[in-house]
Protein backbone atom coordinates (compact mmCIF):
# COMPACT_ATOMS: atom_id res chain seq x y z
CA UNK A 1 0.00 0.00 0.00
CA UNK A 2 0.98 3.80 -1.30
CA UNK A 3 -0.15 6.61 1.32
CA UNK A 4 0.35 10.01 1.18
CA UNK A 5 -0.59 12.23 3.71
CA UNK A 6 -0.99 16.17 3.45
CA UNK A 7 2.39 15.79 0.86
CA UNK A 8 3.47 18.94 -0.53
CA UNK A 9 6.90 19.83 -3.05
CA UNK A 10 7.39 23.60 -3.40
CA UNK A 11 10.32 25.09 -6.01
CA UNK A 12 10.74 28.50 -4.55
CA UNK A 13 7.34 30.08 -4.82
CA UNK A 14 6.25 26.81 -7.52
CA UNK A 15 3.73 24.78 -5.73
CA UNK A 16 4.01 21.29 -7.69
CA UNK A 17 2.51 19.35 -4.88
CA UNK A 18 0.08 21.27 -2.47
CA UNK A 19 -1.22 19.43 0.49
CA UNK A 20 -2.12 15.94 -1.53
CA UNK A 21 -3.70 12.99 0.16
CA UNK A 22 -4.37 9.57 -1.24
CA UNK A 23 -4.29 6.02 -0.64
CA UNK A 24 -3.11 3.00 -3.30
CA UNK A 25 -4.32 0.21 -1.86
CA UNK A 26 -3.18 -3.24 -3.63
CA UNK A 27 -5.69 -6.02 -5.67
CA UNK A 28 -6.14 -3.18 -7.85
CA UNK A 29 -5.03 -1.15 -10.79
CA UNK A 30 -4.67 2.34 -9.89
CA UNK A 31 -4.39 5.18 -12.33
CA UNK A 32 -2.81 8.22 -11.72
CA UNK A 33 -3.86 11.37 -14.02
CA UNK A 34 -3.51 14.87 -14.25
CA UNK A 35 -3.31 18.27 -16.55
CA UNK A 36 0.48 18.54 -17.70
CA UNK A 37 1.82 20.16 -14.87
CA UNK A 38 0.05 18.71 -11.99
CA UNK A 39 2.62 17.11 -10.19
CA UNK A 40 2.52 13.38 -10.96
CA UNK A 41 6.09 12.53 -11.89
CA UNK A 42 7.02 14.70 -8.74
CA UNK A 43 4.68 12.88 -6.52
CA UNK A 44 6.17 9.60 -8.09
CA UNK A 45 9.79 10.94 -7.48
CA UNK A 46 9.16 11.62 -3.62
CA UNK A 47 7.02 7.99 -3.23
CA UNK A 48 10.57 6.55 -4.40
CA UNK A 49 12.75 9.10 -2.23
CA UNK A 50 14.19 10.88 -5.31
CA UNK A 51 12.90 13.98 -4.23
CA UNK A 52 12.10 15.09 -0.56
CA UNK A 53 8.99 16.79 0.42
CA UNK A 54 8.72 20.16 1.58
CA UNK A 55 5.93 19.26 3.75
CA UNK A 56 3.52 16.21 4.53
CA UNK A 57 4.76 12.42 3.61
CA UNK A 58 4.44 9.08 1.57
CA UNK A 59 5.11 5.91 2.97
CA UNK A 60 4.58 2.50 1.54
CA UNK A 61 3.49 -0.24 3.69
CA UNK A 62 4.77 2.20 6.52
CA UNK A 63 7.78 2.80 5.60
CA UNK A 64 10.20 5.49 3.74
CA UNK A 65 10.92 3.75 0.56
CA UNK A 66 15.19 4.85 1.85
CA UNK A 67 14.62 2.67 4.89
CA UNK A 68 14.41 -0.91 2.47
CA UNK A 69 17.92 -2.66 2.59
CA UNK A 70 16.93 -4.25 -1.11
CA UNK A 71 14.33 -2.14 -2.18
CA UNK A 72 14.11 -3.57 -5.73
CA UNK A 73 12.37 -6.38 -3.67
CA UNK A 74 9.45 -4.30 -2.19
CA UNK A 75 9.40 -2.21 -4.87
CA UNK A 76 9.68 -1.59 -8.70
CA UNK A 77 9.73 1.29 -10.71
CA UNK A 78 9.60 2.63 -14.68
CA UNK A 79 10.21 6.22 -14.19
CA UNK A 80 12.32 7.12 -17.32
CA UNK A 81 12.38 4.09 -20.29
CA UNK A 82 16.03 5.81 -21.34
CA UNK A 83 17.39 5.44 -17.97
CA UNK A 84 19.95 3.18 -18.72
CA UNK A 85 23.35 3.02 -19.63
CA UNK A 86 23.57 3.32 -23.90
CA UNK A 87 26.83 0.66 -23.92
CA UNK A 88 25.39 -1.81 -21.74
CA UNK A 89 23.52 -4.83 -22.73
CA UNK A 90 19.58 -5.77 -21.55
CA UNK A 91 20.94 -8.37 -20.00
CA UNK A 92 24.21 -6.55 -18.60
CA UNK A 93 21.90 -3.75 -16.88
CA UNK A 94 19.91 -5.99 -15.36
CA UNK A 95 22.46 -8.27 -13.74
CA UNK A 96 24.09 -5.34 -12.39
CA UNK A 97 20.45 -3.73 -10.73
CA UNK A 98 19.85 -7.85 -9.79
CA UNK A 99 23.40 -7.81 -7.81
CA UNK A 100 22.79 -5.27 -5.67
CA UNK A 101 19.67 -5.82 -4.67
CA UNK A 102 20.87 -10.11 -3.64
CA UNK A 103 18.52 -10.83 -6.16
CA UNK A 104 19.61 -14.28 -8.09
CA UNK A 105 21.47 -13.59 -11.29
CA UNK A 106 18.85 -16.44 -12.70
CA UNK A 107 15.94 -14.26 -12.59
CA UNK A 108 17.40 -11.86 -15.35
CA UNK A 109 16.70 -14.28 -18.22
CA UNK A 110 13.22 -15.29 -16.57
CA UNK A 111 11.96 -11.07 -16.73
CA UNK A 112 13.47 -11.03 -20.26
CA UNK A 113 11.31 -13.81 -21.05
CA UNK A 114 8.17 -12.31 -19.31
CA UNK A 115 8.66 -8.76 -21.38
CA UNK A 116 9.61 -10.30 -24.46
CA UNK A 117 13.26 -9.32 -25.19
CA UNK A 118 15.16 -12.61 -24.71
CA UNK A 119 16.29 -12.41 -28.42
CA UNK A 120 18.07 -8.94 -27.50
CA UNK A 121 19.22 -9.60 -24.81
CA UNK A 122 23.17 -9.43 -25.45
CA UNK A 123 22.43 -6.01 -27.50
CA UNK A 124 23.35 -2.93 -26.27
CA UNK A 125 20.38 -0.75 -24.69
CA UNK A 126 20.95 2.28 -27.11
CA UNK A 127 19.92 0.97 -29.75
CA UNK A 128 16.98 -0.09 -28.90
CA UNK A 129 13.53 1.82 -30.01
CA UNK A 130 11.42 3.61 -27.44
CA UNK A 131 9.40 0.73 -26.82
CA UNK A 132 11.91 -2.46 -26.57
CA UNK A 133 12.85 0.33 -23.71
CA UNK A 134 9.93 0.58 -22.36
CA UNK A 135 9.87 -3.41 -22.20
CA UNK A 136 13.63 -3.07 -20.80
CA UNK A 137 12.18 -0.39 -17.90
CA UNK A 138 9.35 -2.77 -16.74
CA UNK A 139 11.74 -6.29 -16.70
CA UNK A 140 13.72 -3.76 -14.03
CA UNK A 141 10.80 -2.82 -12.46
CA UNK A 142 9.94 -6.80 -12.05
CA UNK A 143 13.25 -8.14 -11.49
CA UNK A 144 13.06 -8.12 -7.09
CA UNK A 145 9.22 -9.95 -8.04
CA UNK A 146 8.14 -6.48 -5.70
CA UNK A 147 4.75 -6.33 -3.69
CA UNK A 148 4.31 -2.34 -4.97
CA UNK A 149 4.74 -1.42 -8.76
CA UNK A 150 4.92 1.80 -10.40
CA UNK A 151 5.13 2.57 -13.65
CA UNK A 152 4.84 6.27 -15.58
CA UNK A 153 3.62 5.93 -19.31
CA UNK A 154 4.33 2.45 -19.32
CA UNK A 155 3.07 1.91 -22.85
CA UNK A 156 4.81 4.91 -24.73
CA UNK A 157 5.80 3.63 -27.48
CA UNK A 158 5.14 0.55 -27.67
CA UNK A 159 3.09 -0.99 -30.57
CA UNK A 160 -0.80 -2.21 -30.68
CA UNK A 161 0.34 -5.71 -29.21
CA UNK A 162 2.41 -4.11 -26.69
CA UNK A 163 -0.37 -1.88 -24.97
CA UNK A 164 -2.77 -4.91 -24.84
CA UNK A 165 0.19 -7.08 -23.45
CA UNK A 166 0.55 -4.55 -20.88
CA UNK A 167 -2.78 -3.57 -20.02
CA UNK A 168 -3.75 -7.60 -19.23
CA UNK A 169 -0.12 -8.12 -17.71
CA UNK A 170 -1.08 -5.64 -15.17
CA UNK A 171 -4.52 -6.96 -14.35
CA UNK A 172 -2.44 -10.15 -13.48
CA UNK A 173 0.12 -8.23 -11.03
CA UNK A 174 -3.23 -6.70 -9.22
CA UNK A 175 -4.88 -9.53 -9.19
CA UNK A 176 -1.94 -11.35 -7.43
CA UNK A 177 -2.76 -8.56 -4.79
CA UNK A 178 0.09 -6.32 -5.49
CA UNK A 179 -0.33 -2.82 -5.29
CA UNK A 180 0.07 -0.97 -8.79
CA UNK A 181 0.15 2.61 -9.16
CA UNK A 182 0.25 3.73 -12.87
CA UNK A 183 0.52 7.16 -14.30
CA UNK A 184 -0.56 7.88 -18.04
CA UNK A 185 -2.26 10.83 -20.57
CA UNK A 186 -3.85 7.98 -22.64
CA UNK A 187 -7.09 8.51 -20.78
CA UNK A 188 -8.59 5.92 -23.35
CA UNK A 189 -6.34 3.31 -22.23
CA UNK A 190 -6.47 4.18 -18.48
CA UNK A 191 -10.36 3.52 -18.87
CA UNK A 192 -9.59 -0.40 -19.80
CA UNK A 193 -6.51 -0.34 -17.29
CA UNK A 194 -7.59 1.01 -13.85
CA UNK A 195 -9.86 0.45 -11.71
CA UNK A 196 -9.04 2.98 -9.34
CA UNK A 197 -8.53 6.46 -10.21
CA UNK A 198 -6.35 9.28 -8.40
CA UNK A 199 -7.11 12.41 -10.16
CA UNK A 200 -4.78 16.09 -9.56
CA UNK A 201 -4.67 19.14 -10.91
CA UNK A 202 -2.33 21.68 -9.91
CA UNK A 203 -0.45 19.77 -7.72
CA UNK A 204 -3.97 19.02 -5.25
CA UNK A 205 -5.99 16.43 -4.88
CA UNK A 206 -9.48 16.45 -7.26
CA UNK A 207 -10.93 12.95 -6.89
CA UNK A 208 -9.96 9.65 -5.67
CA UNK A 209 -12.39 7.16 -6.32
CA UNK A 210 -12.99 3.90 -8.49
CA UNK A 211 -13.14 4.47 -12.55
CA UNK A 212 -16.81 3.94 -13.06
CA UNK A 213 -18.07 6.03 -10.76
CA UNK A 214 -15.30 8.81 -11.46
CA UNK A 215 -16.92 8.61 -15.28
CA UNK A 216 -21.08 8.57 -13.34
CA UNK A 217 -20.00 11.69 -11.26
CA UNK A 218 -18.86 13.62 -14.39
CA UNK A 219 -20.58 12.76 -17.48
CA UNK A 220 -24.78 11.66 -17.79
CA UNK A 221 -26.03 8.46 -19.79
CA UNK A 222 -27.68 9.03 -23.17
CA UNK A 223 -29.21 8.04 -26.39
CA UNK A 224 -28.76 8.44 -29.89
CA UNK A 225 -31.52 8.53 -32.20
CA UNK A 226 -31.86 8.66 -36.04
CA UNK A 227 -34.77 9.02 -37.81
CA UNK A 228 -36.11 9.81 -41.12
CA UNK A 229 -38.96 11.79 -38.88
CA UNK A 230 -36.94 13.21 -36.62
CA UNK A 231 -38.41 16.61 -36.12
CA UNK A 232 -41.81 14.77 -34.74
CA UNK A 233 -39.77 12.56 -32.97
CA UNK A 234 -37.96 15.48 -31.38
CA UNK A 235 -41.41 17.17 -30.57
CA UNK A 236 -42.62 13.73 -29.12
CA UNK A 237 -39.75 13.72 -26.79
CA UNK A 238 -39.13 16.65 -25.75
CA UNK A 239 -41.96 16.76 -23.58
CA UNK A 240 -40.53 14.65 -20.91
CA UNK A 241 -36.32 14.59 -22.06
CA UNK A 242 -33.62 17.09 -23.26
CA UNK A 243 -33.24 16.71 -26.91
CA UNK A 244 -29.96 18.05 -28.69
CA UNK A 245 -28.91 17.15 -32.44
CA UNK A 246 -25.97 15.41 -32.38
CA UNK A 247 -23.17 18.05 -34.06
CA UNK A 248 -21.44 14.68 -35.03
CA UNK A 249 -24.17 13.50 -37.61
CA UNK A 250 -27.64 13.35 -38.40
CA UNK A 251 -29.19 12.15 -35.06
CA UNK A 252 -30.95 13.34 -32.04
CA UNK A 253 -29.32 13.40 -28.32
CA UNK A 254 -31.53 12.15 -25.70
CA UNK A 255 -30.83 12.84 -22.09
CA UNK A 256 -33.40 12.01 -19.42
CA UNK A 257 -34.98 8.32 -21.17
CA UNK A 258 -34.04 5.26 -21.17
CA UNK A 259 -33.41 4.11 -24.67
CA UNK A 260 -36.37 1.08 -24.08
CA UNK A 261 -38.53 3.94 -23.02
CA UNK A 262 -37.92 6.10 -26.72
CA UNK A 263 -38.37 3.08 -28.50
CA UNK A 264 -41.81 2.45 -27.14
CA UNK A 265 -43.03 6.15 -27.50
CA UNK A 266 -41.78 6.05 -31.39
CA UNK A 267 -43.76 2.91 -31.96
CA UNK A 268 -46.96 4.27 -30.12
CA UNK A 269 -46.89 7.11 -32.42
CA UNK A 270 -45.60 5.35 -35.39
CA UNK A 271 -42.89 7.09 -35.86
CA UNK A 272 -39.63 4.57 -37.95
CA UNK A 273 -36.23 4.78 -35.99
CA UNK A 274 -32.98 4.12 -37.74
CA UNK A 275 -30.79 3.58 -34.85
CA UNK A 276 -31.26 3.73 -30.97
CA UNK A 277 -28.27 3.40 -28.96
CA UNK A 278 -27.43 4.15 -25.66
CA UNK A 279 -24.41 6.10 -25.35
CA UNK A 280 -21.92 6.12 -21.96
CA UNK A 281 -19.75 8.89 -20.57
CA UNK A 282 -16.31 8.02 -21.43
CA UNK A 283 -13.16 8.52 -19.20
CA UNK A 284 -11.73 11.31 -21.77
CA UNK A 285 -15.25 13.11 -20.98
CA UNK A 286 -15.35 12.51 -17.32
CA UNK A 287 -11.36 13.99 -16.74
CA UNK A 288 -11.81 17.26 -19.07
CA UNK A 289 -14.57 18.19 -17.58
CA UNK A 290 -13.40 17.67 -13.62
CA UNK A 291 -9.62 18.85 -14.81
CA UNK A 292 -10.46 22.02 -16.65
CA UNK A 293 -9.87 24.88 -13.81
CA UNK A 294 -6.31 22.79 -13.04
CA UNK A 295 -5.11 22.64 -16.87
CA UNK A 296 -1.74 24.76 -16.42
CA UNK A 297 -0.83 24.66 -20.22
CA UNK A 298 -3.78 25.91 -22.84
CA UNK A 299 -3.84 26.00 -26.57
CA UNK A 300 -5.49 28.56 -28.39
Amino acid sequence: MIEAVGLRKHYGRTKAVDDLSFTVRPGRVTGFLGPNGAGKSTTMRMILGLDTPTGGDVKIDGRHYADFKEPLRKVGALLDAKWVHPNRSARAHLKWLAVSNRIPVSRVDEVLEVVGLSEVAGKNAGGFSLGMAQRLGIAGALLGDPEVLLFDEPVNGLDPEGILWIRQFLHRLADEGRTVFVSSHLLSEMAQTAQELVVIGKGQLIAQTSTEQFIADATQDHVRVRSPQAVRLRELLAASATVTEDPAGNALVVQGLPADRIGELAAEHGIVLHELSPQRGSLEEAFMQLTRESVEYQAH
